[in-house]
């Protein structure tokens, strides 16, 4: 018989009378037996069953199925279930995927992912004349027979080492390569006849052997990780632990005659738990060699399986020689208790309604005075990061793909100041590719009170375009030591913010007259000489730079920035969009800094302009091709993966064939191939670093875009924030989440929200999945929608409340237009809104259950509130 747990808590049994069963136990009371519903499925098979395993036995599938071997079969079946309308209704069945007759007596089977192949599982069965012979999946692949043979021991598989590890008759612990037994000569014949002698193929040949002196019952093998892997031999009188090399770690004579054991990894990192069975009826657990625990079975158990069975971990399953199934567990009764369910009972809702409303004022009133979540001592620990005013004199760049002759970069000085002493401290600081740092991690050891450390890095342009952001971040973490002497400590973090100088990415340039793109910037101040506001830029004996400059980009175009002399205005204009993002961004800030300085309070900057959609919509459909390419490239690439594993099948079959044919233009059909999976994976390559640099130049084109729509509308602080989260959500755009995906689901809930015009888009509901799009109109079209309610007087706002009122007072007597034809034909067929209006949920009795959710979430704050206060 054979006992097998597995991670999702079923427990399978066979045994000699071809019955096999399937278990999913549930916690009972003493003295209570057998519950009917515990055995899932029971099927009676035609012949003894051996062994059971349960693995990716079944090839196009990394689906567990469950592979039965009989004396003379093994048959690999699937289990499945059929859900019914209570518990005790759920029905399950196998069926057969394939089987393989034997042609010898089989004894064990042993499986693994052999010569290290990926998401299936191949099978060693061992005959009873010592032949292995190894399956993968629905073929047979080879046989060998093991030298000296004589009577078949227990076998494993190593997939650290990929060799199979047995126990001989000779009493010597033995390992095989599977690589050895993969080239070495076929075995067809018991029997070596004079010819086989001489031909061609490498003998078997031993790894590795141990001398153990005597017969072994069991032998496993467990990791301690990817590295670490150990050897576990359970002998008649002792018990062995082997290293991969076949070296003894540790043995433990044994006392009494054992019946079963199962090693597992300690929670003790570096050791190793043991269960023991013997014949006394005794459980024993051993923690290497020491004795941990032993305990009083009713039975005598022939196999042990530790495992988790309805959320109870740790529990132990033995199986005895006359069938009696048991799951136990070690220490203490575990809680089975289930609290009952509490009777519904007619509630007051006017008087909760006037609870809800008091909580609710005194929210308000704390969210006014003090945040949610206390503040630290901000004397406790500082860190500042300084930025040198000029460019490095020998430049710090490294690997850069920046196709100029000389690639600059600057020094950051990093300081942390601690009061306290602090433990664990690590510094890692960032910034936005394609900016890159010299190092970016800095683990220091645990550093005193009133200690400062400081830290000189250099950031420079590392890819072959202009970056979105030059902000970048220091963030310090460590642990602060407690009263309770915790060796841990409490974890915190702190962190200070940086910009790098525009000179890092640009140079001064002659300013050019032409351009593509131009942007006109209003001020209600006069207008300042560009020789003061950028003096890094500009030459101070040079008239002419006195209402024009020019910026050329290290890997962009350049850009032109123009004073005028009468009016308040100031144009950028350049031939790339998104070049315009950095200049138009340095001009806002040094122009609030420098009437700042001035004590100027009422700067402004505006746009009149027209906001340059079409030209952003181009940089969206540059970066959505490149989405869809990689998609074509990805397709391509694993259709012809697919061609070349093929034709390597067909190679192999064709050497292994002790005939020679002729291989039919195969090694052509081979190469062609490789070189089309070079070639497409070259293109792929090309196409990643493509798309990398459009998001990033997307970003920009977003970040000038969201700057020309809050200076149009004069938005506030927090309403650029919100524009800025709709519009930038990813630090990077994969294939499984993409931007534009993700910004029309943001501007979609926007749009249904705050931006509403009435009840009836409200109600739409959003879909709850995101998946890259066909084409991007809908985005576009969402875009447009978005600065047209902007333009009409729509106001940003997160807030439940606020958006409803948005929603009266938003001017235009307009109807509501609508986002796609899915809301026009819902708009026709049903009139009416989905869902009424929560101030009318008082006089529903029908429906309370939101309401009171709401309640008891406003009682919940009400509390938190009241212990921050003491």
């Amino acid at each position: 018989m054979e006992a097998l747990c597995h991670r999702r808590d079923k427990i399978i049994v066979g045994s000699y009378m071809g019955f096999l069963r399937i278990f999913n136990p549930h916690p009972v009371k003493p003295g209570d037996g057998t519950q009917a519903e515990d055995l899932l499925l029971e099927v009676q098979l035609r012949e003894p069953v051996l062994q059971v395993e349960v693995g990716k036995f079944v090839s196009g599938t990394e689906l567990l199925h469950l592979a039965v071997l009989h004396c003379r079969k093994l048959c690999v079946y699937a289990v499945s279930g059929t859900l019914g309308s209570v518990e005790h209704g759920n029905q399950y069945h196998i069926k057969l995927i394939y089987e393989h007759n034997l042609q010898r007596t089989a004894c064990n089977m042993t499986y693994g992912p052999f010569g290290g192949v990926k998401g299936r599982d191949l099978i060693c069965i061992q005959s009873m004349d010592g032949m292995l012979m190894l399956f993968e999946q629905e073929s047979y692949a080879f046989g060998r027979f093991l030298p000296g043979f004589l009577l078949p021991g227990p076998l494993t598989y190593s997939s650290r080492t990929d060799s199979f590890i047995t126990v001989s008759s000779s009493r010597q612990v033995e390992s095989y390569k599977y690589q050895v037994l993969a080239f070495a000569t076929d075995a067809d014949e018991r029997q070596e006849t004079e010819q086989q002698k001489h031909s061609s193929g490498k003998r078997l040949v031993v790894d590795w052997v141990l001398n153990i002196g005597e017969q072994a019952l069991d032998i496993r093998v467990v990791s301690f990780n990817q590295m670490v892997s150990s050897l576990f031999v359970l002998g008649e009188r002792n018990f062995f632990c082997l290293k991969d090399n076949g070296q003894i770690r540790f043995m433990k004579k044994l006392d009494y005659s054992p019946s079963c054991f199962l090693p597992y990894c300690s929670v003790t990192e570096g050791t190793i738990n043991t269960l023991i069975g013997n014949y006394n009826n005794m459980l024993l657990v051993y923690q290497d060699v020491t004795l941990k625990w032993a305990t009083q079975l009713p039975h005598t158990p022939v196999a042990v399986k530790v495992c988790c069975l309805q959320d109870m971990k740790g529990l132990i399953v033995t199986l005895s020689d006359s069938g009696h199934l048991q799951c136990s567990y070690l220490g203490t009764d575990p809680s089975v208790f289930q609290a009952p369910k509490v009777e519904s009972r007619e509630m007051n809702y006017e008087e909760l309604d006037r609870e809800m409303k008091e909580l609710q004022k005194i929210i308000k009133e704390a969210t006014k005075t003090q945040d949610i979540l206390p503040k630290s001592e901000d004397d406790d620990l500082k860190v500042t990061a300084e930025v040198s005013f000029h460019l490095d004199a020998i430049s710090q760049a490294i690997d850069s793909e920046v196709r100029a002759e000389v690639v600059p970069s600057v020094t950051v000085k990093i300081t942390v100041q601690s009061r306290l002493a602090v433990q664990k401290p690590k510094l890692s600081v960032c910034v936005q590719p394609p900016l890159a740092l010299t190092c970016d991690q800095f683990i220091f050891n645990d550093i005193g009170p009133a200690v400062s450390k400081t830290v000189v890095l250099s950031a420079f342009l590392k890819g072959n375009c202009p970056p979105a952001e030059l902000e970048g971040n220091a963030i310090f973490s460590y642990n602060t030591p407690t009263a309770d002497f915790n060796p841990k400590g409490v974890p915190r973090v702190a962190q200070c913010k940086f910009r790098l100088p525009l000179r890092l990415i640009c140079f001064p340039a002659q300013p050019s007259k032409t351009a593509n793109h131009k942007l006109t910037i209003d001020t209600n101040k006069p207008p300042v000489s560009l020789v003061r506001l950028f003096p890094d830029f500009s030459d101070q004996s040079d008239e002419d730079q006195v209402n024009s400059l020019g910026f050329q980009f290290l890997a962009g175009s350049r850009t032109t920035l123009l004073a005028s002399k009468t009016s308040q205005r100031y144009r950028i204009q350049s031939d790339q969009l998104e070049d315009i993002w950095l200049i138009a961004n340095e001009l806002t800030l040094r122009l609030e800094e420098h009437f700042k300085k001035q004590n100027c309070k009422d700067f402004l900057c505006i746009f009149s302009g027209s906001i340059p959609l079409q030209e952003y919509f181009e940089c969206i459909d540059h970066h959505f091709e490149l989405r869809l390419n990689a998609e074509k490239f990805q397709e391509l690439l694993s259709e012809r993966a697919i061609q070349f594993r093929a034709i390597e099948r067909r190679l192999l079959a064709r050497f292994k064939d002790k005939t020679p044919a002729p291989l039919q233009h195969l090694d052509t059909l081979l190469e062609g191939t490789y070189r089309q999976v070079i070639a497409l994976a070259d293109a792929a390559e090309e196409n990643q670093a493509n798309m990398f640099q459009a998001f990033v130049k997307l970003k920009s084109a977003t970040h000038l875009v969201i700057m020309l729509i809050s200076l149009w509308q004069k938005l506030s602080p927090d309403q650029i924030a919100i524009l800025e989260s709709t519009f930038l959500p990813l630090m990077q755009d994969t294939q499984e989440l993409g931007w534009e995906e993700t910004v029309d689901a943001a501007i979609s809930y926007l749009l249904r929200t705050c931006l509403s015009k009435s009840s009836k888009e409200q109600a739409l509901t959003l879909t709850s999945q995101l998946s890259i799009p066909k084409d991007t109109s809908r985005l576009k079209k969402h875009i447009t929608l978005l600065c047209d309610r902007l333009a009409k007087g729509g106001r940003l706002c997160l807030n439940a409340d606020t958006n409803t009122q948005q929603a009266i007072i938003m001017p235009g007597g307009c109807t509501a237009i609508p986002e796609s034809d899915l809301e026009e034909r819902t708009a026709v067929q049903d009139p009416t809104p989905i869902f009424t209006d929560h101030k009318h949920l008082t006089k529903q009795k029908s429906k309370p259950d939101k309401w009171f959710q709401e309640w008891q979430h406003f009682k919940i704050v009400k509390l938190l509130l009241m212990v921050m206060a003491l």
